[in-house]
């Protein structure tokens, strides 16, 4: 797996085909004590209207219990909560998108970066 990474924007590329990317990452992160708000299948909504989309899914995910006394003490972090992973593949290639704990730190000005171990739990769901 390959990636890309900045304190803003990481993404990693998954050796799996996107849906079972989604998958994996669905069940991974719900076995891991993470609830999944939504899974948005933005091509399937595309193709809906008559429009096409490359694959493109949009999980998001979090843990109330975590997020809730974060949302409380930094009201503007429930913009970017519950978190988001974006699977969308691209030449052949699927990739797994999602904010930097160090750019959700630096936007609300958190004194620590509460979401470090997001990217370490991503990776781990894809093997």
């Amino acid at each position: 797996m390959t990636s890309h990474v900045s304190h803003r924007v990481m993404d990693f590329i998954s050796s799996h085909p996107a849906q079972e990317t989604a998958d994996l990452l669905e069940s991974f992160l719900s076995g891991k004590g993470m609830k999944i708000f939504a899974r948005i299948d933005q091509a399937a909504e595309a193709a809906a209207v008559g429009l096409e989309l490359r694959p493109t899914i949009l999980l998001l995910f979090g843990n109330p219990k975590a997020g809730t006394p974060l949302m409380v003490q930094y009201p503007g972090l429930a913009l970017d909560l519950p978190l988001k992973a974006l699977v969308w593949e691209e030449a052949g290639q699927v990739h797994v998108t999602f904010t930097g704990p160090e750019e959700l730190k630096e936007r609300y000005n958190l004194p620590f970066a509460p979401f470090e171990a997001v990217p370490g739990l991503l990776k781990s769901a894809l093997g």
